[in-house]
Formats: structure tokens, C-alpha cells, sequence
């Protein structure tokens, strides 16, 4: 298999769609917050990831940059959440995991977009 920058660019998709999809998840279906409002919590962990989302989706390496550097949060939330909270451990560590995967596989796609923007 060549890991080219249509791989490492489709995999950022997929990370980023897995991750929003776990973040809607877990505050809504799986463990709604008592303490906030739930549409409070979606406003606070879910918007950092749909601010450079135009951009990230027509593939512009500036946004997707910006993914990675915002992806970055949600791995210090999910190592935090992991240690702080036992009840919702696993979904913590899936975050982290994810965000992992798209922040690493976004600064693969602009290192290699930067080396040849044409291919």
C-alpha cells in the first residue's frame, strides 16, 4: 500500500467524521451532562472542529494545518477526561485515539502537499 497524500488526506476525513460523530455521541445519547445544558456542552467541545471545516473539506493545506493544531485539544481533553473521570474512560480514550489519528494524519497530508501541490 502507498501511503500517499490522497491516503493520509482521507484518512483525516474519516478521523475527523469519527471524532465529531463520537463527540455528538457521547454528549447527547451516551452520557448527557447533568450539570450543563446539552446544547451548551455541543457549542463548547463540538465548534473548534467546524471552524476550519470549509477548508479542510476542499483540501487547502492552510486549513487543514488548522485541523491539526485543533485537533490537538481534543487530545489534552480526552488524556484529562480519561484520568479524571472512570465512568466515561473509554469513551475518553476513543477520542483520544481519533484525535490522534487526525492530527497526525492531517500533518502528514500538508508536509506532503507542500513537497508536490499537483499531485
Amino acid at each position: 500500500m502507498i501511503l500517499n497524500k490522497k491516503t493520509y488526506y482521507t484518512l483525516a476525513i474519516s478521523a475527523y467524521f469519527c471524532l465529531f460523530s463520537l463527540l455528538m455521541a457521547w454528549n447527547t445519547l451516551l452520557m448527557p451532562s447533568a450539570r450543563f445544558p446539552t446544547a451548551l456542552v455541543l457549542i463548547v467541545t463540538v465548534t473548534p472542529l467546524l471552524l476550519p471545516l470549509r477548508g479542510f473539506l476542499h483540501g487547502r493545506s492552510k486549513s487543514t494545518a488548522w485541523m491539526a493544531y485543533v485537533s490537538l485539544l481534543y487530545i489534552t481533553h480526552g488524556l484529562v477526561e480519561a484520568m479524571a473521570n472512570l465512568t466515561e474512560r473509554w469513551y475518553a480514550i476513543g477520542e483520544t485515539i481519533i484525535a490522534l489519528t487526525l492530527f497526525l494524519s492531517a500533518t502528514l497530508y500538508v508536509r506532503l502537499n507542500g513537497k508536490n501541490p499537483d499531485q
